[in-house]
């Protein structure tokens, strides 16, 4: 058996609801064929009241082993660093968060609240949320850049906003199986296998960003990159590889990406004009170019690149 303990601390449970809706594996799988063993979830763990208290316990006193712990949601620090802003079974949630994180094996955090501190840690950020092992950018978070489970590994970031379920799943399975040697994580921590491609890779609006053929909301045939700021070509996920319910991703929705898996998000800190609008310098360019992309380059390939596909209308036309 492999025991697991969720918690949340700032969280709207947006990667909960996703995480029951998994399919490869679903959750009635994890626990039937892989052995994973919920100790406590809190929104389909039964216990309640002192019982809570007692799971927790029997897991940080290792009576009980835990395996993995999984926390959702921001580390609230605030008021003053004492966390007594998010109180939960007697206590302040981080002081479970640092107590649980010392005995598990593997810690892993789901969603971009608990990655990087999310819209929880948007400046004010009164409520002096952070990320598990990041604050935005930064490596550090509540635990410490130097942090190691028992198993000697990081905290595992599966961001998001929420995060797919299948990420979650097969990650934990990963776990279960002991397979996780062959899991590689990036700079920011996040499993490979869902991280290193762009949400452009797959993407049926493909086309029209290397025509640079600009699109809007609701409408078919453009590329959303240019006006209404999507960030397909900046954001490493699976969205279109793995399609949300085995069905669509935003893009394929015409709704732009939003970049959720990145420790920049929300980006531009919600900044007034920055969100479903591209941010542009001159009232043209926009003010970031693709991953790998050198911004004058990517000006002066988009200005060819456009001019050509231009002529080439010109000439089917005639």
């Amino acid at each position: 058996m492999t025991n697991i303990i969720w918690l949340k601390g700032g969280a709207c449970s947006g990667n909960t609801m996703s995480f029951l809706n998994a399919e490869q594996p679903s959750v009635i799988e994890l626990v039937t064929d892989f052995g994973i063993r919920i100790l406590y979830h809190p929104t389909i763990g039964l216990e309640i009241g002192e019982q809570v208290n007692e799971v927790l316990n029997e897991a940080v006193n290792e009576i009980v082993p835990l395996d993995i712990f999984v926390f959702e949601g921001s580390v609230i620090q605030g008021s003053n660093g004492s966390g007594s802003m998010n109180y939960f079974a007697g206590r302040p949630m981080l002081e479970w968060v640092t107590d649980l994180a010392e005995v598990a094996q593997y810690v892993v955090a789901i969603g971009d609240c608990a990655t990087w501190g999310g819209i929880m840690a948007v400046p004010p950020n009164p409520s002096e949320s952070t990320g598990m092992q990041f604050h935005k950018k930064e490596k550090g978070g509540y635990l410490g850049e130097d942090f190691t489970s028992r198993a000697g590994w990081p905290i595992i970031n599966i961001p998001g906003c929420p995060a797919h379920p299948d990420w979650m799943t097969q990650i934990l399975v990963a776990i279960a199986t002991g397979r996780m040697s062959e899991v590689l994580l990036d700079d920011y921590n996040r499993p490979k296998t869902f991280f290193t491609d762009f949400v452009q890779t797959g993407c049926t609006n493909a086309s029209a960003f290397s025509d640079k053929v600009k699109g809007q909301f609701g409408q078919r045939g453009g590329c959303l990159f240019y006006e209404v700021g999507c960030r397909g070509p900046m954001t490493r996920a699976t969205c279109n590889r793995i399609l949300w319910n085995r069905t669509s991703s935003k893009t394929r929705a015409n709704h732009p990406c939003l970049g959720c898996t990145e420790p920049g998000f929300p980006h531009h800190d919600l900044k007034k004009g920055s969100v479903f609008k591209t941010m542009k310098y001159l009232g043209y360019f926009p003010q970031e170019a693709p991953t790998g992309e050198n911004r004058l380059s990517f000006y002066f390939k988009s200005g060819i690149q456009k001019a050509l596909s231009s002529s080439k209308k010109h000439q089917g036309s005639k």
